[in-house]
């Protein structure tokens, strides 16, 4: 499994605030996210544009949806609503928890239904 694909995944979904996303899924695209992020603060400082931010601000800007809809889509998946991603600290409890097993009011599990084979097969079109 490609954990970039992951990350494509989210982007593709940015304003998909329903279903569930795995914890690879939500993990990956916040691991991806903070590398970008450097690397746009490193780019940021290389031109001149310490002060700013202006690239990881508009970078910032482009994934502020995507990660509020996989932060949602995540508690969706232990069987929570979305309205508990605004719970400090509650957030991490729930983004670190397993899947609820079968079928919830959010919908199926991605673990049980060849979720992985979607995020593959969406990772080959951009090989």
């Amino acid at each position: 499994m490609n954990a970039f694909n992951y990350y494509l995944h989210v982007l593709k979904n940015y304003v998909n605030f329903e279903g569930r996303a795995r914890r690879s899924e939500y993990w990956y695209f916040v691991l991806f996210n903070a590398i970008f992020s450097v690397v746009f603060e490193l780019v940021d400082n290389a031109l001149g544009f310490s002060e700013t931010g202006l690239l990881g601000s508009i970078y910032s800007l482009a994934v502020l949806l995507p990660s509020i809809a996989v932060a949602i889509r995540r508690a969706h998946d232990v069987g929570k609503s979305g309205w508990f991603m605004l719970i400090p600290f509650y957030n991490l409890y729930l983004a670190v928890q397993d899947s609820q097993p079968g079928t919830n009011e959010y919908g199926a599990n991605p673990k049980e239904n060849g979720y992985d084979d979607q995020i593959n097969q969406m990772g080959q079109k951009w090989d």
